[in-house]
C-alpha cells in the first residue's frame, strides 16, 4: 500500500532476527523478490508517537525523504476500542460535519486518527484530497494500487505528486500468484467477455483489503455527483460497511470521505487555483481514470464514468472497492442502499417526449406503414449515463416538434427489461432506436454521441 507523510515516526522492534523477517512484516521474500502477504503474524513490537526519530522502510530508496512511516499492511498493537460507543461517536460526527468543508473534514480525520489513517489515491483528481492534508499542515500517509495495468500517463502522474508534496507514495500490489493463475486460465483480456469483475477483484479489491487491515481508518474520493445512480448516498464520514481495519471485525474500520458533497467542477477549481498538478490523461478527454484496457475519454453528453468499463450496464461500473455506498436497483426499478429505499425521479420529461407503454411500443413494432418515423429511447431513470443525455434528448424532441418525426421513451428495465433485451436490442442504457415511417425494423443508433447535433446527424439520414 502506498502511504506517505510528512513527519516522521519512529518504531522499535523487539525479538525479530533475520530467520523471520518478512513473515512478521507481512512480506514474503523469495528468490524472486518479495510480495505482500495476507497473513500478518504480531510479534513483540510496539510503536512510539515521537515525530523525533525516523525508520526508513524495507523497500525506501536511500534519495528519498526519510520521513517515511511503515506500510499500512504493518500490525500495530491494537488499543481496546468499544466498538459500539464508536459507532454512535461517527454517525454523530457525520451529522456534525455533513455541512463541513473539506478541508474542515481532512483536518478533523487527520486530528482524529493520526498515524492510523492514509489517504486512498487514484491518480486521478482525488489528488485534491493530497492536496487538502497538505494544506492542515498535520502529518499524513498516501496509498495507492499499483494493478499492473495502468496508463504510463498516471505513473507518471505519480511521480509529479511525490515530487510536488516531498512525500512517497507506497504502494500495494496484487498477489503474483493470483495474477498468474487468472491470465493462464482466461487471457489478458477475460474482462471484455464475462465482466470485469473478476479481474478488479484480483487486482484491486484483495490488495486493498490486506492494506486496510493495517488502518483504524482511510480517506476516499467519492462523490455523490461521480455517479449520481450508485453514489448519491456517500456521507462525509461512516463506518466502512464491507472493509475491516486493525483490530478486526464489523466496524473496526471508518471511512472518510471528504469531499462527497462537493461537485467536479468545484474539485477542479481547487486543483486550477492551488496549481496543482493532474494526471496528463484529463487533459485528452479522460475523467474517471482507473486500468488503461477499462478506462477512456468521454464524448459530449456522457456521463464521467461512462469512460469506464463501457461494454458493460450502467449498474456495473463499479469496481468493488466502495462497495459498501453503492445504490442496487430493487424489483420495482427504485433503487435502494442497505435497506434503505428511495424513489428514483422520471427523467425525460417534456411535452414533446411521448411516454410509450409495452403495448404501445409492441404496436410499433408491428407496423409497417406508420404515418410518422419515431426515435424511441430505452432508459432507466437511476442511469447516470441516462440522466446526463437527458438535456440534448429534451432538446432533440422540442427540434422535431412538428415535423413527420415523433420522440418517445420507454422504461426498460425491472420487469421490461428482459422483453426490451429480446426485441428491441438492448444492450446497456441508454439506447436509443430508430423506426423509419416504411419499415417495420427498428434501427439502433450506434454512436456514442450524444449530443443534439449527432442525434439529429442519425435522424436525417434516415428520415
Amino acid at each position: 500500500m502506498a502511504l506517505a507523510v510528512t513527519s516522521s515516526a519512529s518504531i522499535v522492534f523487539n525479538n525479530i532476527n533475520n530467520n523471520n523477517l518478512g513473515t512478521e512484516q507481512g512480506v514474503l521474500f523469495s528468490n524472486g523478490g518479495f510480495q505482500p502477504s495476507d497473513r500478518v503474524f504480531p510479534v513483540g513490537l510496539s510503536l512510539t508517537r515521537k515525530r523525533s526519530a525516523a525508520v526508513t522502510a524495507v523497500n525506501a530508496e536511500p534519495k528519498r525523504s526519510d520521513s517515511i512511516v511503515p506500510s499500512a499492511a504493518t500490525v500495530f498493537a491494537p488499543d481496546v476500542v468499544d466498538k459500539t460507543a464508536e459507532v454512535e461517536d461517527i454517525e454523530k460526527l457525520a451529522k456534525d460535519l455533513e455541512n463541513a468543508s473539506p478541508l474542515e473534514i481532512m483536518d478533523k480525520a487527520l486530528e482524529k486518527y493520526g498515524n492510523d489513517i492514509a489517504i486512498a489515491f487514484s491518480g486521478a483528481e482525488d489528488v485534491a484530497l493530497i492536496e487538502y492534508a497538505h494544506l492542515t499542515g498535520r502529518p499524513f500517509r498516501v496509498f495507492s494500487l499499483d494493478t499492473g495495468r495502468l496508463n504510463p500517463e498516471t505513473y507518471k502522474f505519480f511521480d509529479q505528486v511525490e515530487k510536488h508534496y516531498g512525500i512517497r507514495i507506497e504502494y500495494m500490489f496484487p498477489d503474483a500468484v493470483e495474477v498468474q493463475a487468472l491470465v493462464r486460465t482466461k487471457g489478458l483480456f477475460s474482462f471484455y467477455e464475462d465482466g470485469h469483475q473478476e479481474c478488479c477483484s484480483v487486482r484491486k479489491v484483495r490488495p486493498l483489503r490486506r492494506a486496510l487491515k493495517g488502518l483504524r481508518a482511510w480517506i476516499t474520493g467519492q462523490r455523490k455527483d461521480q455517479s449520481p445512480g450508485t453514489r448519491s448516498e456517500v456521507p462525509v464520514v461512516q463506518v466502512d460497511p464491507v472493509f475491516e481495519g486493525l483490530d478486526g471485525g464489523s466496524g473496526s474500520l471508518v471511512k472518510w470521505n471528504p469531499v462527497a458533497n462537493v461537485a467536479g467542477n468545484d474539485v477542479w477549481n481547487i486543483l486550477r487555483t492551488m496549481e496543482v498538478p493532474v494526471n496528463s490523461l484529463h487533459a485528452q478527454g479522460y475523467i474517471s481514470i482507473g486500468c488503461e484496457p477499462c478506462t477512456r475519454s468521454v464524448l459530449p453528453g456522457q456521463h464521467e464514468r461512462e469512460g469506464r468499463w463501457w461494454w458493460e450496464d450502467a449498474k456495473a461500473k463499479e469496481c468493488g472497492l466502495h462497495k459498501g455506498n453503492i445504490k442496487e436497483e430493487t424489483g420495482n426499478g427504485n433503487a435502494s442502499v442497505g435497506n434503505e429505499s428511495a424513489v428514483v425521479s422520471d427523467i425525460f420529461e417534456s411535452e414533446n417526449i411521448v411516454n410509450l407503454t409495452r403495448p404501445g411500443v409492441e404496436n410499433l413494432l408491428k407496423m409497417e406503414n406508420r404515418k410518422d418515423g419515431w426515435v424511441v429511447v430505452l432508459y432507466a431513470p437511476w442511469c447516470p449515463f441516462c440522466q446526463a443525455m437527458e438535456a440534448s434528448y429534451v432538446e432533440l424532441a422540442d427540434k422535431l416538434a412538428g415535423t413527420d418525426v415523433k420522440v418517445g421513451k420507454f422504461r426498460a428495465d425491472a420487469d421490461q427489461k428482459a422483453f426490451a433485451q429480446q426485441e428491441l436490442q438492448l444492450g446497456s442504457f441508454p439506447t436509443i432506436l430508430f423506426f423509419p415511417k416504411h419499415s417495420s425494423r427498428a434501427i439502433k443508433y450506434p454512436s456514442e454521441k450524444r449530443d443534439v447535433d449527432s442525434l439529429m446527424a442519425f435522424i436525417n439520414a434516415l428520415r
